[in-house]
């Protein structure tokens, strides 16, 4: 554990390292406290810069089904670093080790696919990726985002790959406080050039000019607790807060597009604030192109000092699956806004959705009723409890775990059986104490409350070491919600 603490601390000190930034007056709006809401998305996207340019891989080939294109600042191919930060510092931004070949990557991508640990790489077929890397870049070598280029190329996506930039490792925005070939906080350059406009004009197919009056939209700050598997954010190295930019025209129903950006390793909001925010030239192109901007948020645990988005597996071995927890809360904020639903009724989402009573095995919900709903619909975690139409506005869901957490939203149902957009997301936990389950590891994983890598048992989702993988060891584990182990 020691050494693999060292190797952490040696990761992040050729990783992206930084200090406050100060002095700034932010153009972008003061954060408005709230909550998530359902917006009108037609399609989703995802962007970033290092740690978060390979995390915005990983969202992309995990949920192509969702995610139509990536826009990646300097970064890798999907799971170079193989669950290890030696590969990952020494293969994966250095090149000093060997690494996996896009072709071996590109096949561990299709075996996890056919598991149905990522979604179908036929998907990625035509998405619109856009690439860049500076020749100042001395952090993640140019070889290494070859690599991303190459992998993208050989499962049939259109690449646009920018490598002829001076620039250093950084985020490029014609408002970047840096110069070019800087590599220095807040990792944000400005290279006389619109790398920002490029990018967006090849996901989405042309914009509109950025604006250049006072922004318009909302800056909403939300706790992203709310969003994270087990309902602690902390738990999974991201911050208290994340937050969203939403433009007027969206706020007022009209159809969005909706960008995910990742922050690269120390550039997370408690050391720059909102600089990344402020300086990355995105809400200028939302205002004038009906689009939303998510910018989650890392944070510092044991084994990432920097803040960094998983990549090489320092709080999860399935940090590039489905199962990753930083990678479900991601995503869990981005259906939140509406990504990945399709409504095929002009009924509004519902307001007012709480949670109004919980017992050991259930919970009671209520909600505003909707003009012109014939019924609604309700939803744990995405899935649909409700057997029979629901016809008053409330509801309540049994044969639940004794204390566990639960993600519910609701969608109105017109006469025709067509149903409306999702309302905000409400956690509800059931009370009691969660029943703890006493069997042999491999039982575990028989069971699907556990999984095994390099012969040693994990829990599902929170990846807790139970120790060896055989029917000798033994361990006691609870589920907390919906796929999430503990030990008790």
């Amino acid at each position: 554990m020691k050494i693999r603490q060292l190797l952490a601390a040696a990761f992040a000190a050729v990783a992206l390292a930084a200090t406050t930034v100060g002095g700034a007056t932010a153009a972008v709006p003061t954060p408005t406290p709230g909550s998530l809401q359902q917006y009108n998305i037609s399609s989703t996207y995802v962007s970033g810069l290092s740690s978060g340019g390979f995390m915005a891989n990983q969202m992309h080939v995990a949920y192509s089904d969702v995610f139509k294109g990536a826009g990646i600042f300097s970064a890798g191919p999907y799971d170079c670093a193989q669950n290890s930060v030696n590969t990952a510092q020494y293969a994966c931004m250095e090149t000093f080790m060997a690494r996996k070949t896009p072709a071996q990557l590109e096949q561990l991508t299709r075996d996890r696919a056919t598991a149905g640990k990522v979604d179908p790489v036929a998907n990625l077929s035509g998405d619109k990726v856009w690439l860049f890397h500076g020749t100042n870049d001395a952090t993640v070598k140019a070889a290494v985002n070859d690599d991303l280029a190459t992998y993208y190329r050989d499962f049939g996506a259109d690449v646009v790959y920018d490598n002829t930039s001076s620039s250093g490792h950084a985020w490029v925005s014609p408002l970047g406080p840096n110069s070019c070939s800087s590599t220095s906080s807040p990792y944000i350059n400005n290279c006389g050039g619109d790398p920002v406009r490029d990018m967006l004009s090849h996901l989405l197919g042309g914009v509109n000019p950025a604006s250049s009056a006072a922004l318009t939209g909302k800056l909403v700050q939300f706790d992203q607790s709310g969003y994270a598997p087990g309902g602690s954010s902390s738990a999974i190295s991201m911050g208290n807060e994340g937050f969203a930019y939403v433009p007027q025209s969206c706020q007022s129903g009209a159809s969005c597009r909706l960008m995910v950006t990742l922050h690269g390793c120390y550039q997370y909001f408690g050391v720059v604030g909102n600089a990344l925010m402020d300086k990355a030239y995105l809400n200028e192109y939302a205002d004038t192109n009906n689009m939303i901007v998510l910018y989650p948020q890392a944070t510092t645990m044991t084994g990432n000092p920097r803040g960094c988005w998983d990549w090489w597996g320092y709080k999860s071995a399935d940090y590039a699956q489905k199962s990753g927890p930083q990678m479900a809360a991601v995503m869990n904020m981005a259906k939140a806004l509406g990504a990945g639903t399709v409504s095929t009724s002009p009924l509004p989402a519902p307001t007012g959705l709480s949670v109004t009573a919980t017992t050991d095995t259930g919970a009671s919900l209520s909600w505003n009723s909707v003009a012109g709903a014939a019924s609604y619909n309700v939803y744990r975690g995405g899935t649909k409890v409700n057997g029979a139409p629901v016809t008053s506005a409330t509801y309540t869901d049994t044969g639940l775990t004794a204390g566990t957490t639960h993600s519910y939203a609701v969608a109105a149902v017109d006469a025709s059986g067509a149903v409306g957009a999702k309302s905000a997301p409400v956690t509800a936990t059931t009370t009691g104490a969660p029943l703890c389950v006493t069997a042999s590891n491999y039982a575990h994983t028989q069971a699907g409350r556990a999984h095994q890598s390099g012969g040693y048992t994990y829990a599902n989702g929170s990846n807790q070491n139970l120790g060896l993988w055989n029917v000798m060891a033994s361990s006691t584990i609870k589920e907390t919600s919906p796929g999430y182990w503990v030990t008790c």
